[in-house]
């Protein structure tokens, strides 16, 4: 007997409703801070508290990203990374990383010591950045991961694009002398 259901029903009976199958997917519906009204690409990175009851989009309540810089050496500067990379703040870690390098900084070290996580988006991010920077004469490279992270660096063939280092200290080190 033939099952007339489409694909996505079908997946619902199984899964339950409101099942998240990716942890980088969107929050479930009753899960603390879900908002069937946003649209991750109009995150315009408010407060929660924020315009709440005029935007749909301003209650969402997902812990961002945040990045802050330090500025080293006049063409390098560090990026302090703290929050989870995922789907929902990928592209503003690109963003930035681009952001500081088209602000003349040559090359972008990267602290991941403060992220607990980082999925494929996160990694798409990264890759885009060093594109970016690279095709402008510029470099990024990578500091402090977490042994997961810097394995799945190492499994993807990403360690060939980013140099990987274990200190902040060995990273700006390393940056500092390639720099003309």
């Amino acid at each position: 007997m033939a099952d007339d259901r489409t694909t996505a029903e079908r997946r619902t009976a199984r899964r339950g409703p409101g099942a998240v199958r990716c942890r980088a997917g969107a929050l479930a519906p009753g899960e603390p801070g879900y908002d069937a009204g946003f649209d991750p690409g109009l995150d315009t990175g408010r407060d929660a508290g924020d315009d709440a009851g005029t935007v749909p989009w301003a209650t969402w309540t997902r812990p961002g990203l945040e990045i802050a810089t330090e500025r080293v050496r006049d063409g390098v500067v560090v990026a302090s990374v703290s929050g989870e990379i995922d789907l929902h703040t990928a592209d503003r870690l690109r963003a930035r990383l681009i952001g500081l390098h088209a602000a003349g900084r040559r090359s972008v070290v990267v602290d991941f010591a403060g992220v607990p996580f980082c999925d494929a988006a996160g990694l798409g991010a990264l890759v885009a950045a060093h594109n970016d920077v690279v095709a402008r004469g510029g470099a990024i490279r990578l500091a402090r991961m977490r042994p997961a992270q810097e394995r799945l660096v190492r499994i993807t063939g990403l360690h060939r694009l980013f140099p990987v280092h274990a200190t902040l200290d060995e990273a700006v080190a390393e940056a500092t002398k390639a720099l003309p």
